[in-house]
Protein backbone atom coordinates (compact mmCIF):
# COMPACT_ATOMS: atom_id res chain seq x y z
CA UNK A 1 0.00 0.00 0.00
CA UNK A 2 3.40 2.56 0.40
CA UNK A 3 3.36 5.61 -2.29
CA UNK A 4 -0.20 4.89 -3.15
CA UNK A 5 -1.89 8.14 -4.04
CA UNK A 6 -3.62 9.68 -0.73
CA UNK A 7 -6.40 11.96 -1.77
CA UNK A 8 -8.76 13.73 1.21
CA UNK A 9 -12.66 14.50 0.61
CA UNK A 10 -15.14 15.41 3.34
CA UNK A 11 -17.35 12.74 1.98
CA UNK A 12 -16.89 9.15 0.48
CA UNK A 13 -19.33 6.93 -1.14
CA UNK A 14 -18.83 2.69 -1.19
CA UNK A 15 -21.05 2.01 -3.94
CA UNK A 16 -22.16 3.01 -7.63
CA UNK A 17 -25.73 2.30 -6.70
CA UNK A 18 -29.20 3.45 -6.65
CA UNK A 19 -28.86 4.94 -2.65
CA UNK A 20 -25.15 5.38 -3.13
CA UNK A 21 -26.25 7.98 -6.16
CA UNK A 22 -29.21 9.31 -4.20
CA UNK A 23 -26.90 9.88 -1.43
CA UNK A 24 -24.47 11.59 -2.77
CA UNK A 25 -26.33 14.42 -5.34
CA UNK A 26 -28.79 15.08 -2.33
CA UNK A 27 -25.34 15.69 -0.08
CA UNK A 28 -23.45 17.92 -2.93
CA UNK A 29 -27.22 20.56 -2.89
CA UNK A 30 -27.42 20.84 0.94
CA UNK A 31 -23.42 21.54 1.21
CA UNK A 32 -22.77 22.94 -2.30
CA UNK A 33 -19.32 23.16 -1.02
CA UNK A 34 -18.62 19.28 0.11
CA UNK A 35 -16.09 17.21 -1.92
CA UNK A 36 -17.73 14.22 -2.45
CA UNK A 37 -16.28 10.79 -4.10
CA UNK A 38 -18.66 7.78 -5.58
CA UNK A 39 -16.34 4.67 -5.66
CA UNK A 40 -17.47 1.32 -7.67
CA UNK A 41 -15.68 -1.88 -7.84
CA UNK A 42 -17.21 -2.37 -10.98
CA UNK A 43 -16.42 -1.30 -14.44
CA UNK A 44 -20.13 0.22 -14.46
CA UNK A 45 -22.52 2.10 -12.13
CA UNK A 46 -25.93 1.59 -11.53
CA UNK A 47 -26.05 -1.43 -13.46
CA UNK A 48 -29.17 -2.88 -11.03
CA UNK A 49 -31.27 0.56 -11.85
CA UNK A 50 -30.49 -0.05 -15.59
CA UNK A 51 -31.93 -3.67 -15.21
CA UNK A 52 -34.78 -2.89 -12.69
CA UNK A 53 -38.09 -3.42 -13.84
CA UNK A 54 -37.21 -5.21 -17.52
CA UNK A 55 -35.56 -2.45 -18.16
CA UNK A 56 -37.87 0.64 -17.21
CA UNK A 57 -36.71 1.00 -13.42
CA UNK A 58 -39.34 0.62 -10.77
CA UNK A 59 -38.97 3.73 -9.06
CA UNK A 60 -41.25 3.67 -6.54
CA UNK A 61 -44.93 2.41 -5.69
CA UNK A 62 -47.63 4.64 -5.28
CA UNK A 63 -48.38 3.82 -1.52
CA UNK A 64 -48.74 7.29 0.51
CA UNK A 65 -49.31 6.17 4.04
CA UNK A 66 -45.38 5.45 5.98
CA UNK A 67 -47.70 2.67 7.96
CA UNK A 68 -48.81 0.66 4.72
CA UNK A 69 -45.69 1.32 2.82
CA UNK A 70 -43.65 -0.50 5.45
CA UNK A 71 -45.93 -3.50 5.27
CA UNK A 72 -44.17 -4.62 2.09
CA UNK A 73 -40.92 -5.16 4.03
CA UNK A 74 -40.29 -8.49 5.60
CA UNK A 75 -36.87 -7.12 7.42
CA UNK A 76 -37.22 -3.60 8.21
CA UNK A 77 -40.91 -2.55 8.65
CA UNK A 78 -40.47 -1.67 11.93
CA UNK A 79 -37.26 0.14 10.94
CA UNK A 80 -38.60 2.16 8.65
CA UNK A 81 -41.85 3.89 9.49
CA UNK A 82 -40.01 6.99 10.88
CA UNK A 83 -38.13 7.45 8.57
CA UNK A 84 -40.55 6.80 5.81
CA UNK A 85 -42.34 10.04 7.88
CA UNK A 86 -39.20 12.45 6.77
CA UNK A 87 -38.70 11.30 2.87
CA UNK A 88 -41.14 9.18 1.07
CA UNK A 89 -43.10 8.29 -2.06
CA UNK A 90 -44.50 12.12 -2.74
CA UNK A 91 -40.92 13.11 -1.50
CA UNK A 92 -39.24 10.87 -4.10
CA UNK A 93 -41.39 11.66 -7.18
CA UNK A 94 -41.20 14.98 -6.35
CA UNK A 95 -37.54 14.78 -6.57
CA UNK A 96 -37.83 13.85 -9.62
CA UNK A 97 -40.27 15.80 -11.40
CA UNK A 98 -38.61 18.78 -9.98
CA UNK A 99 -35.28 17.72 -12.44
CA UNK A 100 -37.19 16.70 -15.40
CA UNK A 101 -38.32 13.11 -15.13
CA UNK A 102 -42.10 12.72 -14.44
CA UNK A 103 -42.88 9.32 -12.88
CA UNK A 104 -46.26 7.42 -13.84
CA UNK A 105 -48.49 5.09 -11.87
CA UNK A 106 -49.53 1.69 -13.30
CA UNK A 107 -52.60 -0.15 -12.37
CA UNK A 108 -51.14 -2.23 -9.96
CA UNK A 109 -49.15 0.84 -7.96
CA UNK A 110 -46.32 0.68 -9.47
CA UNK A 111 -44.40 3.67 -10.65
CA UNK A 112 -41.78 3.79 -13.40
CA UNK A 113 -40.62 7.26 -15.45
CA UNK A 114 -42.46 8.61 -18.50
CA UNK A 115 -40.04 7.89 -20.54
CA UNK A 116 -40.48 3.67 -19.81
CA UNK A 117 -37.01 3.52 -19.40
CA UNK A 118 -34.27 3.04 -17.06
CA UNK A 119 -31.90 5.46 -19.16
CA UNK A 120 -34.28 8.26 -18.31
CA UNK A 121 -32.73 7.73 -14.51
CA UNK A 122 -29.21 6.66 -15.14
CA UNK A 123 -28.73 9.93 -17.45
CA UNK A 124 -30.33 11.91 -14.77
CA UNK A 125 -27.83 10.67 -12.08
CA UNK A 126 -24.98 11.02 -14.05
CA UNK A 127 -25.78 14.78 -15.34
CA UNK A 128 -26.67 15.53 -11.35
CA UNK A 129 -22.98 13.88 -10.31
CA UNK A 130 -21.41 16.26 -13.04
CA UNK A 131 -23.24 19.13 -12.40
CA UNK A 132 -22.37 19.09 -8.53
CA UNK A 133 -18.88 18.43 -9.32
CA UNK A 134 -19.17 14.99 -7.44
CA UNK A 135 -16.57 12.64 -8.88
CA UNK A 136 -17.73 9.16 -9.83
CA UNK A 137 -14.60 6.57 -9.55
CA UNK A 138 -14.81 2.91 -11.10
CA UNK A 139 -13.03 -0.01 -10.50
CA UNK A 140 -12.14 0.94 -7.36
CA UNK A 141 -12.95 -2.07 -5.14
CA UNK A 142 -12.32 -0.99 -1.33
CA UNK A 143 -10.03 -3.71 0.46
CA UNK A 144 -9.89 -1.92 3.77
CA UNK A 145 -10.98 0.88 6.08
CA UNK A 146 -10.00 2.05 9.51
CA UNK A 147 -9.83 4.98 11.45
CA UNK A 148 -7.72 7.10 12.28
CA UNK A 149 -7.27 10.46 13.68
CA UNK A 150 -10.84 10.84 13.38
CA UNK A 151 -10.79 10.55 9.97
CA UNK A 152 -11.50 7.24 7.73
CA UNK A 153 -9.14 5.96 5.75
CA UNK A 154 -10.61 4.07 2.96
CA UNK A 155 -7.66 1.68 0.64
CA UNK A 156 -9.03 0.96 -2.79
CA UNK A 157 -6.97 -1.12 -5.72
CA UNK A 158 -5.35 1.82 -7.09
CA UNK A 159 -5.83 4.79 -4.54
CA UNK A 160 -5.70 5.21 -0.67
CA UNK A 161 -8.65 7.98 0.69
CA UNK A 162 -9.71 9.77 3.43
CA UNK A 163 -12.67 11.46 4.59
CA UNK A 164 -14.48 12.70 7.81
CA UNK A 165 -18.12 11.19 6.52
CA UNK A 166 -18.09 7.99 5.38
CA UNK A 167 -20.94 5.80 3.24
CA UNK A 168 -21.48 2.58 2.83
CA UNK A 169 -24.12 1.90 0.03
CA UNK A 170 -23.11 -1.59 -1.28
CA UNK A 171 -26.03 -3.99 -1.69
CA UNK A 172 -25.09 -7.45 -0.36
CA UNK A 173 -21.70 -7.51 -0.85
CA UNK A 174 -20.23 -10.15 1.24
CA UNK A 175 -16.64 -8.80 0.77
CA UNK A 176 -18.18 -5.67 2.15
CA UNK A 177 -19.87 -7.22 5.12
CA UNK A 178 -16.62 -8.66 5.83
CA UNK A 179 -14.82 -5.13 6.03
CA UNK A 180 -18.13 -3.94 8.27
CA UNK A 181 -17.93 -7.07 10.60
CA UNK A 182 -14.19 -6.01 11.08
CA UNK A 183 -15.33 -2.70 12.43
CA UNK A 184 -17.42 -4.28 15.01
CA UNK A 185 -21.10 -4.88 12.79
CA UNK A 186 -23.00 -7.70 13.43
CA UNK A 187 -23.76 -9.38 9.85
CA UNK A 188 -26.80 -11.33 9.26
CA UNK A 189 -25.77 -14.04 6.56
CA UNK A 190 -27.59 -13.32 3.48
CA UNK A 191 -30.05 -15.26 1.81
CA UNK A 192 -31.89 -15.28 -1.43
CA UNK A 193 -35.03 -12.94 -0.84
CA UNK A 194 -37.48 -13.07 -4.15
CA UNK A 195 -37.35 -16.02 -6.10
CA UNK A 196 -40.11 -18.44 -7.96
CA UNK A 197 -41.22 -21.71 -7.53
CA UNK A 198 -40.08 -24.92 -9.28
CA UNK A 199 -42.88 -27.35 -9.65
CA UNK A 200 -43.59 -30.33 -12.12
CA UNK A 201 -47.23 -31.09 -12.11
CA UNK A 202 -49.18 -32.13 -14.45
CA UNK A 203 -51.75 -30.05 -13.52
CA UNK A 204 -50.03 -26.91 -14.46
CA UNK A 205 -47.65 -28.46 -17.30
CA UNK A 206 -49.36 -27.44 -20.30
CA UNK A 207 -50.44 -24.12 -18.67
CA UNK A 208 -47.45 -21.57 -19.49
CA UNK A 209 -48.80 -17.75 -19.52
CA UNK A 210 -51.94 -18.49 -17.32
CA UNK A 211 -52.79 -15.87 -14.84
CA UNK A 212 -55.08 -15.52 -12.29
CA UNK A 213 -55.75 -14.11 -8.40
CA UNK A 214 -54.77 -16.72 -5.47
CA UNK A 215 -54.21 -17.16 -2.11
CA UNK A 216 -51.03 -19.62 -1.68
CA UNK A 217 -49.77 -20.93 1.75
CA UNK A 218 -46.58 -22.87 2.55
CA UNK A 219 -47.72 -26.01 4.36
CA UNK A 220 -46.19 -26.30 7.95
CA UNK A 221 -45.24 -22.20 8.13
CA UNK A 222 -47.77 -20.01 8.97
CA UNK A 223 -46.90 -17.81 5.58
CA UNK A 224 -49.83 -16.92 3.85
CA UNK A 225 -50.10 -14.44 0.67
CA UNK A 226 -52.50 -13.87 -1.63
CA UNK A 227 -52.38 -11.52 -5.47
CA UNK A 228 -52.29 -12.05 -8.82
CA UNK A 229 -50.32 -16.05 -9.43
CA UNK A 230 -48.55 -16.65 -12.81
CA UNK A 231 -47.99 -20.46 -13.95
CA UNK A 232 -44.43 -20.96 -16.21
CA UNK A 233 -42.88 -23.11 -18.04
CA UNK A 234 -40.79 -24.07 -14.86
CA UNK A 235 -43.85 -23.69 -12.19
CA UNK A 236 -45.24 -20.92 -10.38
CA UNK A 237 -44.26 -17.05 -10.25
CA UNK A 238 -46.04 -13.60 -9.95
CA UNK A 239 -46.70 -11.33 -6.81
CA UNK A 240 -48.41 -13.70 -4.97
CA UNK A 241 -45.41 -16.48 -4.82
CA UNK A 242 -42.73 -13.56 -5.01
CA UNK A 243 -44.34 -12.12 -1.64
CA UNK A 244 -44.20 -15.60 -0.31
CA UNK A 245 -40.71 -16.25 -1.37
CA UNK A 246 -39.80 -12.64 0.69
CA UNK A 247 -41.72 -14.04 3.89
CA UNK A 248 -40.08 -16.95 3.93
CA UNK A 249 -36.88 -16.55 2.75
CA UNK A 250 -35.15 -17.63 5.91
CA UNK A 251 -37.29 -20.50 6.54
CA UNK A 252 -36.71 -21.53 3.01
CA UNK A 253 -33.26 -21.13 2.75
CA UNK A 254 -32.01 -24.39 3.40
CA UNK A 255 -34.90 -26.34 1.93
CA UNK A 256 -34.92 -27.01 -1.39
CA UNK A 257 -38.29 -29.22 -0.93
CA UNK A 258 -41.67 -28.50 0.18
CA UNK A 259 -45.56 -28.34 -0.30
CA UNK A 260 -47.68 -25.53 -0.95
CA UNK A 261 -51.75 -25.27 -0.61
CA UNK A 262 -53.30 -23.14 -3.01
CA UNK A 263 -56.63 -21.84 -3.60
CA UNK A 264 -57.56 -21.01 -6.76
CA UNK A 265 -60.49 -19.07 -5.49
CA UNK A 266 -59.85 -16.72 -2.53
CA UNK A 267 -63.05 -15.05 -2.66
CA UNK A 268 -64.86 -17.73 -1.48
CA UNK A 269 -64.97 -20.25 1.52
CA UNK A 270 -64.22 -23.55 0.44
CA UNK A 271 -68.37 -25.00 2.36
CA UNK A 272 -68.96 -22.26 -0.10
CA UNK A 273 -67.45 -23.68 -3.16
CA UNK A 274 -68.73 -26.84 -2.41
CA UNK A 275 -72.69 -25.61 -2.10
CA UNK A 276 -72.17 -23.92 -5.20
CA UNK A 277 -71.12 -27.25 -7.64
CA UNK A 278 -74.15 -28.77 -5.89
CA UNK A 279 -76.41 -26.20 -6.83
CA UNK A 280 -75.04 -26.74 -10.21
CA UNK A 281 -75.66 -30.37 -10.25
CA UNK A 282 -78.63 -29.71 -9.91
CA UNK A 283 -79.26 -25.86 -12.09
CA UNK A 284 -76.88 -27.38 -14.87
CA UNK A 285 -77.61 -30.88 -15.17
CA UNK A 286 -76.88 -31.01 -18.92
CA UNK A 287 -74.06 -28.98 -19.12
CA UNK A 288 -70.50 -30.47 -19.09
CA UNK A 289 -68.70 -28.91 -16.02
CA UNK A 290 -65.76 -29.22 -18.17
CA UNK A 291 -67.04 -26.92 -21.08
CA UNK A 292 -68.39 -24.70 -18.34
CA UNK A 293 -65.62 -22.41 -16.04
CA UNK A 294 -66.91 -21.08 -13.12
CA UNK A 295 -66.11 -18.78 -10.46
CA UNK A 296 -64.55 -16.71 -13.14
CA UNK A 297 -61.42 -18.97 -13.24
CA UNK A 298 -59.37 -19.06 -16.63
CA UNK A 299 -60.71 -21.69 -18.88
CA UNK A 300 -57.54 -23.69 -19.35
CA UNK A 301 -56.56 -23.80 -15.72
CA UNK A 302 -60.54 -24.74 -14.80
CA UNK A 303 -60.60 -27.66 -17.29
CA UNK A 304 -57.12 -28.87 -15.67
CA UNK A 305 -58.50 -28.83 -12.08
CA UNK A 306 -61.86 -30.49 -13.69
CA UNK A 307 -59.64 -33.29 -14.73
CA UNK A 308 -57.86 -33.34 -12.09
CA UNK A 309 -60.97 -34.21 -10.00
CA UNK A 310 -61.64 -37.55 -12.00
CA UNK A 311 -64.27 -35.77 -14.55
CA UNK A 312 -63.95 -36.42 -17.79
CA UNK A 313 -64.50 -34.06 -20.50
CA UNK A 314 -67.96 -36.00 -21.75
CA UNK A 315 -69.81 -36.20 -17.94
CA UNK A 316 -72.72 -33.58 -17.34
CA UNK A 317 -73.05 -31.65 -14.01
CA UNK A 318 -75.84 -34.30 -13.07
CA UNK A 319 -73.67 -37.55 -13.56
CA UNK A 320 -71.27 -36.60 -10.96
CA UNK A 321 -71.25 -38.13 -7.54
CA UNK A 322 -70.64 -36.12 -4.26
CA UNK A 323 -66.60 -37.80 -4.38
CA UNK A 324 -66.27 -35.92 -7.94
CA UNK A 325 -67.66 -32.96 -6.33
CA UNK A 326 -65.73 -33.11 -2.97
CA UNK A 327 -62.51 -33.43 -5.30
CA UNK A 328 -63.60 -30.56 -7.38
CA UNK A 329 -64.07 -28.18 -4.18
CA UNK A 330 -60.93 -29.34 -3.12
CA UNK A 331 -58.84 -28.75 -6.14
CA UNK A 332 -60.14 -25.43 -6.11
CA UNK A 333 -59.58 -24.48 -2.70
CA UNK A 334 -57.07 -25.88 -1.10
CA UNK A 335 -55.05 -28.04 -3.89
CA UNK A 336 -51.60 -29.59 -2.90
CA UNK A 337 -48.12 -28.62 -5.28
CA UNK A 338 -44.63 -30.26 -4.35
CA UNK A 339 -42.01 -27.56 -5.22
CA UNK A 340 -38.98 -28.90 -5.92
CA UNK A 341 -36.32 -26.18 -6.38
CA UNK A 342 -36.32 -22.20 -6.29
CA UNK A 343 -35.27 -20.27 -9.17
CA UNK A 344 -33.63 -16.22 -8.53
CA UNK A 345 -36.14 -13.63 -9.81
CA UNK A 346 -33.47 -12.30 -12.28
CA UNK A 347 -34.86 -8.65 -12.63
CA UNK A 348 -35.21 -7.83 -9.01
CA UNK A 349 -32.15 -9.98 -7.38
CA UNK A 350 -32.99 -9.24 -3.28
CA UNK A 351 -30.97 -10.70 -0.62
CA UNK A 352 -32.24 -10.69 2.81
CA UNK A 353 -29.23 -10.16 5.14
CA UNK A 354 -26.70 -7.17 5.89
CA UNK A 355 -26.36 -5.14 9.07
CA UNK A 356 -28.00 -5.81 11.99
CA UNK A 357 -30.81 -3.21 12.07
CA UNK A 358 -30.22 -2.48 15.97
CA UNK A 359 -26.93 -1.26 15.41
CA UNK A 360 -28.25 1.62 12.86
CA UNK A 361 -30.05 4.77 14.11
CA UNK A 362 -32.49 5.67 11.67
CA UNK A 363 -32.99 9.03 12.39
CA UNK A 364 -29.67 9.61 10.54
CA UNK A 365 -28.93 6.34 8.86
CA UNK A 366 -25.62 6.15 11.50
CA UNK A 367 -23.81 3.55 12.47
CA UNK A 368 -24.68 3.55 16.63
CA UNK A 369 -21.07 1.51 16.27
CA UNK A 370 -19.12 3.88 14.53
CA UNK A 371 -19.02 7.45 14.69
CA UNK A 372 -19.82 9.27 10.93
CA UNK A 373 -19.84 5.93 9.26
CA UNK A 374 -23.76 5.67 7.59
CA UNK A 375 -25.29 2.85 6.03
CA UNK A 376 -27.95 3.32 2.87
CA UNK A 377 -29.94 0.47 1.05
CA UNK A 378 -29.37 -3.39 1.09
CA UNK A 379 -26.33 -3.60 2.88
CA UNK A 380 -28.63 -3.30 5.69
CA UNK A 381 -30.80 -6.11 6.55
CA UNK A 382 -33.48 -4.76 4.91
CA UNK A 383 -35.59 -6.24 1.82
CA UNK A 384 -38.93 -5.76 0.22
CA UNK A 385 -40.95 -7.41 -1.98
CA UNK A 386 -41.10 -6.98 -5.77
CA UNK A 387 -42.91 -3.57 -6.62
CA UNK A 388 -40.44 -0.70 -6.01
CA UNK A 389 -40.35 -0.90 -2.52
CA UNK A 390 -36.40 -1.78 -2.52
CA UNK A 391 -35.82 1.67 -4.34
CA UNK A 392 -38.03 3.57 -2.23
CA UNK A 393 -35.66 2.01 0.73
CA UNK A 394 -32.69 3.57 -0.86
CA UNK A 395 -34.00 7.05 -1.56
CA UNK A 396 -35.13 7.45 2.17
CA UNK A 397 -32.12 5.89 3.66
CA UNK A 398 -29.82 7.65 0.98
CA UNK A 399 -31.80 11.45 1.54
CA UNK A 400 -31.55 11.19 5.89
CA UNK A 401 -27.88 9.88 5.36
CA UNK A 402 -27.36 13.19 2.90
CA UNK A 403 -29.07 15.55 5.44
CA UNK A 404 -27.28 14.18 8.40
CA UNK A 405 -23.76 13.94 6.84
CA UNK A 406 -23.90 17.53 5.86
CA UNK A 407 -25.66 19.26 8.76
Amino acid sequence: MEGQKRIDQDIIIVGGGAAGFFTAINAAEMNTSARITILERGKEVLTKVRISGGGRCNVTHAEFLPKELTRNYPRGEKELRGPFHSFMTGDTIEWFEKRGVPLKIEEDGRMFPESNSSQTIIDLFMEETQRLGIKVLTKRAVQEITRKGGRWEINTSQEKFTAEKLLVATGSNPKMWKILEDLGHTIIPGVPSLFTFNITDKRIKDLPGVATHARVNIRKEKLTTEGPLLITHWGMSGPAILKLSAWGARELSNRKNFEIEVNWIPDFASEEVFQTLQENKKEQRKQQPFKNPQFGLPKRLWQSLVTASGISEEEKWADLNKQQLENLASQLTSGIFQVHGKSTFKEEFVTAGGVELKEVNFKTFESKLCKNLFLAGEVLNIDAITGGFNFQNAWTGGFLAARAMTE
